[in-house]
């Protein structure tokens, strides 16, 4: 059995929230409530200006496109060069991208072309943060503080995706979706001041090698961890057989016995177990953190077996509230494995790697719900998804590493 106490020997919150993990905290929380409006606002802002479904396709997947096909070049950025500075320089850029959306929208000029290389622009951003993010905690706390900063981290994020959605439908309800859209590039604009406050540091060598032997020389770090391997592989087919159906599924077979209201009440309870988890781990410590993260994380498993059951919603929302706590812990475990146990030098590489796997099947899953929906049954399609996810997330436990780290 795995032991789980408090810790009384780590660093105290209040001190942790203090000097350069204080505002790399603070930049962090901004970042994300500036990445959490973005998908809302710049939707409903499409949406106002055009009325076209098929606009508002070509501009989100205009944001997702370049992210995927960069990520493997941010993380090579990310380990050669100061992480500090390409958190800075995305921010800045995102900041720019989405603020021309917004004078484009506000001086009622939508060109969809225009419109699209901007949200380009702002994907391509994207792809170079999210490697320096997960690689620059380890830089800025003691490793005995990484889990409890984690937690710091996950739980921000979790109250910033409760909150920024809503303020940018009011927003846009309200003021306008450009002016929704001038707030979130703000956010992004803030969180780059923020972390300027963040130490200067630099890893580029005189003779650096080129990028694509550092990358293949990160892909054999990479192949060389099977603990990391099959964690991929585990998240890619759990994101293959989730994403889809929950999203897809989720509101068709609960809104059937609750109605949208139902649907609704389903992901609040599913966030405040996300959040609730978040902030009791930052005074948790596990012994075997690999291994507990990846026996919490079958625990998500648990709403799409219950839309495969039924709909009822008070059903799916208890089993979403109890999948919500074991995300939570899986997610901040891995979080904290990566950044012990890789190399620090390769840490940003192998961490995009691990998010390419991970993400790469989420547009098929979009893709492909619907008409094996048809062909399946819904609700037999999500008891499918969620026996896939349950042996999914077993798969790590395969490696010695994980069952005794």
């Amino acid at each position: 059995m795995t032991a789980v106490t408090t810790d009384l020997s780590t660093t105290p919150v209040r001190q942790l929230l203090h000097g350069r993990f204080g505002w790399f905290f603070a930049g962090r929380t901004i970042d994300m409530f500036g990445s959490s409006m973005t998908t809302v606002a710049l939707s409903l802002a499409v949406l106002q200006a055009s009325g076209q479904a098929t606009d508002l396709g070509i501009v989100l997947a205009a944001n997702v496109v370049p992210m995927l096909a960069l990520l493997l070049v941010g993380g090579v950025l990310a380990d050669r060069m100061s992480r500090r500075s390409l958190l800075i320089a995305a921010n800045t850029v995102s900041a720019a991208a989405i603020g021309g959306v917004a004078v484009l929208l506000l001086t009622d000029r939508y060109h969809l072309p225009a419109i699209t290389v901007l949200s380009l622009v702002a994907g391509a951003a994207s792809a170079f943060a999210s490697p320096a993010l997960r690689g620059i905690v380890p830089e800025l706390v003691a490793d005995t503080d990484l889990q409890r900063a984690n937690a710091l981290l996950a739980s921000s994020g979790h109250a910033v995706r409760i909150i920024a959605p809503t303020a940018a439908g009011l927003l846009t309800a309200t003021a306008g979706g450009g002016w929704a859209l001038v707030v979130d590039a703000g956010s992004y604009l803030l969180a780059a001041v923020l972390f300027l406050r963040l130490p200067a540091t630099s890893r580029m060598a005189a003779a650096a090698p080129a990028m694509g032997r550092e990358l293949l020389a990160g892909w054999r770090i990479f192949r060389s961890l099977r603990w990391v391997v099959l964690a991929s592989v585990s998240f890619a087919v759990i994101n293959a057989v989730n994403v889809g159906p929950w999203n897809v599924l989720g509101p068709m077979l609960v809104s059937a016995d609750g109605g949208p209201l139902g649907w609704g009440a389903v992901l609040s309870v599913r966030a405040a177990g996300l959040l609730l988890m978040s902030i009791v781990a930052v005074r948790l410590v596990l012994r075997r953190p690999l291994r507990t993260g990846r026996l919490f994380g079958v625990l998500p498993a648990l709403p799409l077996l219950a839309l495969g059951f039924t709909g009822e919603p008070w059903i799916v929302a208890a089993a979403a509230f109890t999948g919500g706590l074991g995300f939570t812990i899986s997610a901040i475990t891995w979080d904290t494995a990566l950044q012990t146990r890789v190399p620090r030098e390769a840490l940003s590489r192998v961490s995009a790697f691990d998010d390419l796997f991970s993400f790469i099947a989420i547009p098929l899953s979009q893709l492909a719900t619907g008409p094996l929906a048809a062909a399946l049954g819904a609700g037999r399609l999500a008891l499918l998804c969620g026996v896939t996810y349950l042996i999914a997330a077993l798969l790590p436990l395969l490696s010695r590493e994980t069952r005794q780290g």
